[in-house]
């Protein structure tokens, strides 16, 4: 059995409140060298860990940091909960992770789960501000401190809010493969169950609309949010699509675009010199593919800093302020997996 305070006190022969007043560290413990070196010594002989749970009802605060994320095989959430993490416990806060598995309703089943557990603040990756909006309203004004993670929404959230603006890694990316000379695109966008496209369709068909790419020449693929369905929904849009297919595709998330790249291969494309793909997020593996991937990285490092110090502010600040909005830009990364289209089938003269 786990030692307790009061096991420790009676090895040391002392009261239990004189235990806790030496191995709290508090500053009204009259104890004596001795008694000191008494109880310490116990504590270390029964290897006793005081109860956060005992602490956090003491002192108010549990030291310990909640996080939600959507996906964790997908690497660019546990590069950011490992940021997290190591960010948090420089303050001597702990890290507990629920994980919503990229369904909806899991999703705000893990934001109230998260609450349930003894944290002191929450930090939340967000798919659909929109949907969650009416939640985070009501943890504003009653819940613990928290801070939002997404995609820039229309309008800043009612918590502190931490967000990737992708306008400028997109128009950058999309700029970037009409310079090489692409007319046919395609968008492959991985969405959590029971998320809808959003205005994600008519976004990237206005931005190339713009620069007078029709809207027959662009087509918008949905999957789901593993590797597996990406590589699944791209081969069926590329065998529907023939000689008409595109030359270019940005993927919403790295690990979508890897599945596209498996998906080229499967049709006997070679990536780039059949077809330009582009990613979102800058993980780690995409660097050391065979054929290394373009992405829009956003500063993921920047990014978790950000949050671990407004999570801590609330925790430890008496200070009474309105939710900020943190937006961070977001850029493209070219590496080898773009190029000029092909000649003939597939390609529009640029």
């Amino acid at each position: 059995m786990r030692a307790r305070l009061i096991d420790v006190a009676a090895r040391a022969g002392v009261a239990p409140n004189t235990a806790s007043t030496i191995l709290n560290n508090r500053p009204d413990s009259w104890a004596s060298k001795e008694t000191r070196e008494r109880v310490l010594t116990a504590a270390k002989e029964l290897n006793y860990r005081p109860s956060k749970a005992a602490l956090g009802v003491r002192l108010g605060r549990y030291k310990t940091i909640g996080l939600v994320v959507p996906d964790l095989h997908n690497p660019f959430y546990p590069v950011l909960a490992d940021y997290l993490d190591q960010a948090v416990a420089a303050h001597g806060y702990d890290l507990i992770l629920e994980h919503s598995r990229n369904d909806l309703a899991a999703e705000q089943h893990s934001f109230q789960s998260i609450l349930d557990r003894q944290v002191d603040g929450v930090a939340l990756i967000v798919s659909d501000p929109d949907l969650h909006r009416p939640f985070l309203a009501a943890l504003a004004a009653s819940g613990p401190p928290a801070v939002a993670l997404a995609a820039k929404p229309d309008v800043a959230l009612p918590v502190d809010s931490v967000v990737s603006d992708f306008s400028e890694g997109f128009a950058q990316a999309i700029e970037h493969l009409l310079v090489l000379g692409h007319r046919q695109f395609s968008f492959l966008c991985a969405l959590a169950k029971g998320q809808d496209d959003g205005k994600r369709p008519e976004l990237f068909r206005s931005i190339l609309g713009a620069k007078g790419i029709p809207s027959e020449n662009i087509s918008f693929v949905r999957c789901e949010h593993h590797i597996a369905s990406a590589r699944d929904a791209f081969r069926d849009l590329l065998r529907q699509t023939g000689a008409k297919r595109p030359t270019a595709l940005i993927a919403l998330n790295d690990l979508s675009a890897i599945g596209a790249m498996r998906a080229a291969a499967d049709e006997n494309l070679i990536v780039p010199r059949d077809l330009s793909v582009i990613g979102v997020d800058n993980i780690p593996l995409g660097e050391f593919l065979p054929v290394a991937l373009t992405t829009i990285a956003q500063p993921i490092k920047e990014m978790v800093a950000r949050t671990a110090a407004l999570l801590i502010q609330r925790i430890e600040g008496a200070e009474l302020r309105p939710p900020s909005q943190t937006v961070f830009p977001t850029r493209l990364l070219l590496r080898e997996s773009t190029s000029r289209p092909p000649k003939g089938p597939g390609a529009a003269a640029p």
